[in-house]
């Protein structure tokens, strides 16, 4: 479904990053993850929707925005929140490599209450 050049690729720029990042079809459909996420257990070969099963509509997370990103050619990212965690998502469309998209979240929370608490003081 990719070459191994994409994922070796995928592999150098996303290994060591901190937060969990899946490389994926349009099928939704995990092909790699980075080392953080084989930590957390994201299971290669499985659906991405198969991770959070209670935000799952038609076989898809309802924020999901992979679509999106792949018709546009273009990154799309996304903020929520979810419990008490706020999060950034980023779903990345691949240079070259048709139907094949980067998809991570990444936790700002203590930055914003960082930024909150010096707002306070100043």
């Amino acid at each position: 479904m990719v070459s191994q050049h994409v994922l070796e690729a995928f592999q150098s720029m996303w290994g060591p990053f901190p937060e969990p990042v899946m490389l994926l079809h349009k099928s939704r459909e995990i092909l790699a993850v980075n080392e953080a996420g084989r930590a957390a257990g994201i299971p290669v070969g499985a659906k991405c929707s198969s991770l959070n099963p209670e935000n799952t509509t038609d076989g898809h997370c309802r924020q999901c925005q992979a679509l999106k990103a792949l018709r546009a050619g273009e990154p799309i990212t996304t903020s929520s929140v979810t419990g008490a965690r706020r999060l950034k998502g980023y779903w990345l469309p691949l240079k070259d490599v048709d139907d094949v998209y980067i998809h991570f979240g990444v936790s700002i929370g203590e930055e914003i209450d960082a930024a909150l608490a010096a707002a306070k003081t100043a």
